[in-house]
């Protein structure tokens, strides 16, 4: 039995820990498949605060995990298969053990979104991929596609021009919708090229990625270009489908919220999912803290610690 159970581990799910546990509170973080979220994603995050030179994603997470363990909060690090918080003590279900916890936090975050054209699904892999950082280095030399024209796409393409000889980034709207600073380092980057007003429409390729049917659509017309890789990067959605009739959520998937509290009275949420604007990691932490305040709180106001 703990006091607070704490799903998911990116930078909402590890401050909240630290939060937790420095409170005195029994703490377990159930972490999913990736210790770190959306950070570990990050070839250097520079806008957290105290990292003057930037800092790696993996790195910080790793910062982040060990200071909620020196107070006390315990890792297990698996998926959570199910939960029920139909009664109390609440219970979150993994392969590896059953946990019983007096308050839940929910931080499990998002998933990436895909295209939903022919060949994506095949090709997973071999190259249709979703993060720079974690491959980018298979590019060496080669040409890349990037889908996507959010703050995540543009930066995604500007860590691939360190290694691929060409990066295209492919937009369906006619204006990119990130950031000023992304933007503009990334038309500084000779190795970028835009196309904007533009869909992807099949992936081919034998054995991996070797052409991209694209659609221009503002002519109609549609014509084929040469890639040794497509990255994806438009978007994500949320990661909440073992809280289905669990908790109240919208048609979408995301919890409905009242600021970090959710309809069920004890269970708590932090990070992406309830910040559909910002998605900054000191905003993630931000979350994190609240929710492990209000936990607290509420557990104090139950009698339960």
């Amino acid at each position: 039995m703990y006091d607070v159970v704490i799903l998911g581990a990116g930078p909402a799910g590890l401050t909240a820990a630290l939060y937790a546990a420095r409170a005195k509170l029994s703490t377990l973080v159930v972490t999913g498949p990736l210790v770190g979220g959306q950070i570990t994603l990050t070839y250097s995050v520079d806008n957290y605060p105290g990292f003057s030179e930037g800092v790696g994603g993996v790195a910080l997470a790793d910062m982040f995990k060990a200071h909620a363990k020196r107070f006390g909060a315990e890792f297990l690090e698996a998926p959570a298969t199910s939960v029920d918080f139909s009664g109390k003590p609440f219970r979150v279900i993994t392969r590896e053990r059953n946990v019983e916890a007096r308050s839940v936090i929910i931080a499990t975050g998002l998933k990436d979104r895909k295209l939903g054209v022919p060949g994506e699904d095949r090709l997973q892999g071999h190259g249709v991929f979703h993060c720079a950082t974690c491959d980018a280095a298979l590019y060496e030399g080669r040409r890349v596609l990037v889908v996507g024209g959010g703050d995540s796409a543009i930066q995604e393409a500007i860590d691939l021009a360190r290694f691929a000889s060409e990066v295209t980034l492919v937009h369906r709207r006619d204006s990119l919708r990130a950031c000023r600073c992304l933007t503009d380092a990334a038309k500084a980057e000779p190795k970028i090229r835009f196309l904007l007003s533009t869909v992807v429409e099949e992936i081919t390729g034998e054995k991996r990625v070797e052409m991209v049917m694209l659609r221009d659509l503002k002519t109609g017309s549609s014509y084929s270009v040469p890639a040794d890789g497509v990255l994806v990067a438009i978007g994500w959605y949320p990661n909440t489908s073992i809280f289905n009739g669990q908790i109240d959520m919208d048609e979408e998937g995301y919890i409905a919220n009242v600021g970090v509290k959710t309809s069920v009275a004890g269970v708590f949420i932090a990070g992406d999912l309830m910040d559909r604007v910002y998605r900054q990691v000191v905003t993630a932490c931000a979350s994190g803290c609240q929710a492990a305040i209000e936990a607290e709180h509420w557990l104090i106001g139950v009698g339960e610690p």
